[in-house]
Order: C-alpha cells, then sequence, then structure tokens
C-alpha cells in the first residue's frame, strides 16, 4: 500500500468517523425539557417526537454511511477500479468516450445502491413521523428525471473536461475552469425557467393580502420582482420553506404552499425578507464567487496529480488516464473538501445571521421572523441545542436558539432609549 493509499484510507474511514461521533454527540445533546423560548410552541409530546426523530435520522445515517464506505472500500481492495477499467478499454473507444462509460458506470452502480436508502428515507422515516407526501409514482418520476439532466447536462460538461485534459495541455486546468464557470452560471439563469418546473408546479400567488404585503415589502426593500409564486411543496413534504431564484429583473419569489396555508402574513412576509436580505447583501454572488474559486482551485490541483503514477498504483490501475484521474483525485482531495466544506459554514451561518438582521431591521421587528423560525422548528420537529462539534462540521445555519437571540438581541437594542 503506498502513499496515495494510505492517505485516501485515513480520509475515508477518518471522515466517516467523524460524522459519526459529531452525529451521536449532537443526538444525545437534548435537554431534558423544552427551552424556555419554545414554551407554548413545543409541548413535552413534540418535544420527546423531536428527539426520537432526531435519533432516528442519526441511526440511519450511520448504516448509511458505514454501508457506503465498506462497499468503497470492499470494491478498492478487490480489484474493482482495474477491472473496470480494462472492462471500459475493451471498448476500443476513444478517451473521452472511454471516460464517460468509466465514471457512468461508479455514478450508476452509486445511485442503484443507494435507492434502497433513500427509499426507506423517504418512505419509512419522513412518513412516520408524518413529513412524506411523496407517492411512489412521484419518488420515481423524480429519479428519473435527476438521471436525465444529470446525462443531458453533466454528460456533455464531463466530456468537454476530458477532452479538454486530454489535449491542451500545462493550461487544460484553466481552460476547464473557465467552462465550468460558464456552464454554472448559465444553469443558475435557466434554473428557474427550464429546471425548477420540471419538479415543482409554479402558480403565481392569488391577488390578497400576502400577496399585496409580499409585493409592499419588496419594493420597500428595493427588490423589484417579476412575480411570486406557490410551490406545491406539500406533493412531497409537509416541511415549509422559501427562496427566491433569478437575476436581474427576472427575480422571483417561490413561496412553498405549506408556509403559505400555515403561517401567518406577517410571518411568511419576515420570512421572504429573510431570503430578499441574503440577495441585498451580495450573499448569492459571494457565495458564487466562492465556488468558482474553489472549481479553479481544485483543477490546478488536480492537473498536478494526473500523471503521478502513485495515485494510480493504489487502485491497481496500470495506465494513467483522465477519467481514472479524476475519480481517484475525488478520494485523494476528501480531507480538503472537509476542511473548505466547515469554511463555507463559517460564511454561511454568518450569511444567516446577517440575512436574519436585514429582515428585522426593513420589517421594523424581528418578532414575526422570531415567531415563523420557533414554528418551523416546531414542524420540521428540529434539534434546538445541536452539539456545537456537529455545528461546527456540518450546520450552514446556526441553530435556531442562537438565531432568536441574536433577534432578540437586536429588537431591545433598538428599543433602548439613547442617552
Amino acid at each position: 500500500m503506498n502513499t496515495f493509499a494510505v492517505i485516501i484510507l485515513v480520509a475515508l474511514v477518518g471522515e466517516y468517523l467523524l460524522g459519526a461521533v459529531s452525529g451521536l454527540l449532537s443526538s444525545r445533546s437534548f435537554g431534558p425539557k423544552v427551552p424556555a423560548e419554545f414554551n407554548g410552541v413545543f409541548n413535552d409530546e413534540k418535544y420527546a417526537r423531536a428527539r426520537r426523530y432526531t435519533a432516528t435520522r442519526t441511526r440511519f445515517g450511520l448504516v448509511r454511511g458505514a454501508f457506503g464506505l465498506v462497499v468503497t472500500l470492499v470494491f478498492w481492495f478487490a480489484g474493482g477500479f482495474a477491472w473496470l477499467d480494462t472492462v471500459v478499454r475493451g471498448l476500443g473507444k476513444g478517451p473521452v468516450v472511454t471516460g464517460l462509460a468509466f465514471i457512468g458506470a461508479l455514478m450508476l452502480a452509486s445511485t442503484l445502491l443507494q435507492l434502497p436508502f433513500r427509499a426507506w428515507s423517504t418512505f419509512v422515516i419522513e412518513g412516520s413521523y408524518g413529513f412524506n407526501r411523496t407517492t411512489a409514482r412521484t419518488f420515481g418520476a423524480d429519479l428519473l428525471k435527476g438521471a436525465a439532466l444529470t446525462i443531458l447536462l453533466g454528460g456533455p460538461l464531463l466530456a468537454v473536461i476530458l477532452a479538454v485534459f486530454e489535449v491542451a495541455g500545462l493550461l487544460a486546468w484553466l481552460w476547464c475552469w473557465i467552462a465550468v464557470t460558464a456552464f454554472t452560471l448559465a444553469v443558475q439563469f435557466i434554473a428557474p425557467t427550464w429546471i425548477m418546473p420540471l419538479f415543482n408546479t409554479f402558480t403565481p400567488l392569488d391577488d390578497g393580502e400576502l400577496h399585496h404585503a409580499v409585493l409592499g415589502y419588496a419594493r420597500s426593500a428595493g427588490f423589484p420582482l417579476e412575480g411570486i409564486f406557490v410551490v406545491d411543496g406539500s406533493r412531497r413534504s409537509s416541511k415549509a420553506n422559501a427562496f427566491f431564484t433569478g437575476f436581474g429583473k427576472h427575480k422571483r419569489i417561490g413561496l412553498f404552499d405549506t408556509l403559505v396555508e400555515g403561517y401567518s402574513v406577517a410571518e411568511v412576509v419576515a420570512v421572504v425578507a429573510h431570503e430578499i436580505g441574503h440577495y441585498k447583501k451580495r450573499h448569492v454572488w459571494l457565495q458564487t464567487a466562492l465556488s468558482i474559486g474553489h472549481i479553479g482551485a481544485m483543477l490546478w490541483i488536480l492537473s498536478l496529480f494526473l500523471r503521478q503514477e502513485g495515485l494510480y498504483a493504489a487502485f491497481h490501475v496500470s495506465e494513467p488516464s483522465v477519467y481514472a484521474g479524476l475519480v481517484f483525485f475525488s478520494l485523494l482531495f476528501r480531507p480538503v473538501e472537509l476542511v473548505l466544506s466547515v469554511l463555507v459554514h463559517v460564511f454561511s451561518r454568518r450569511h444567516e445571521f446577517e440575512a436574519d438582521r436585514f429582515a428585522a431591521e426593513t420589517t421594523g421587528s424581528g418578532a414575526s421572523l422570531v415567531s415563523a423560525l420557533k414554528k418551523l422548528s416546531a414542524d420540521n420537529l428540529s434539534n434546538l441545542t445541536p452539539h456545537p462539534m456537529d455545528v461546527f462540521l456540518h450546520y450552514s445555519h446556526p441553530p435556531v436558539l442562537k438565531r432568536i437571540g441574536a433577534l432578540q438581541r437586536l429588537s431591545v437594542g433598538s428599543a433602548s432609549p439613547s442617552g
């Protein structure tokens, strides 16, 4: 076992153990009583259900992660990568087609192996806690649509990356970075019109109190809207959400029907104000820039490892290739990805606080957003007191109690008389 193999093995096992420890700590972090801030929202019975839901999801995640880890290690040490490489080379096609076959076969196998877990999560776990509303037909249709998009959009992009690395020499990473950046931006522009409607129905919000309230707030915040739409989120889950899509003059607000039906007008406006806060604070563009920068750095580092014979030897593959190098490098890069994800989460949690503050300041009070956050937490059976280690590693949003505390301090500060 060479150095590359040792690093990858330690990374795979270490990442699983780290996630397992943080998940178990978070599952056991529930206090004996409902936090005082949630009295009247969480009763003892619902709090107990939230504890059981978190424990169930944690155990499920441990089993699912262990299964994926074992399958990967068995396939690796049994010479599976070398065997697959021999099979696709035997097709007698060029490096691009061969690479698409190699990576496509691995993705298909992974999808099929994870399918029972995905079904169990949806129909058994989410169903037993009253969240799931997905039918078998919708579940199957989502899988087929997702696969079609992967083939139609991801396939050509992967083909370009493989071809460029084959012929462009030392600057291949730069040309690939330009191509991936263009692809990423294009998808963001076409997603609201062409991709998202494949999975959900977007219905214009009826003219009424909520429509006027959201539209009036958006105008007062300098956020011109092309439309306000109700999304049939209840077709899959009882959980509520809101989001905005689009750029320039084509910005849209999407409100899940579960949010419209279960929350007051003031609460919905506060949630919308939070989402608009992300746009006004330029969080969307910053996250996009960080993502593009991350891709560029990864492609550059990839270019340094593609000709490292030791990387291929670690997986018993005798002949280097761009397509195999992509797969093996993705495993080698896992520790760096973990560190980068932690840094991204740090920025993301800070952005959530900033968006909360924007919502409170532009609506005149944080009370409605606090009320909405409490309802969302209760409706989703959220862990109100996750362990700090789990938050640090995996949470893109701050724990809800910290968000509520920040909003309440903001309200107290704004109400304090000046001296």
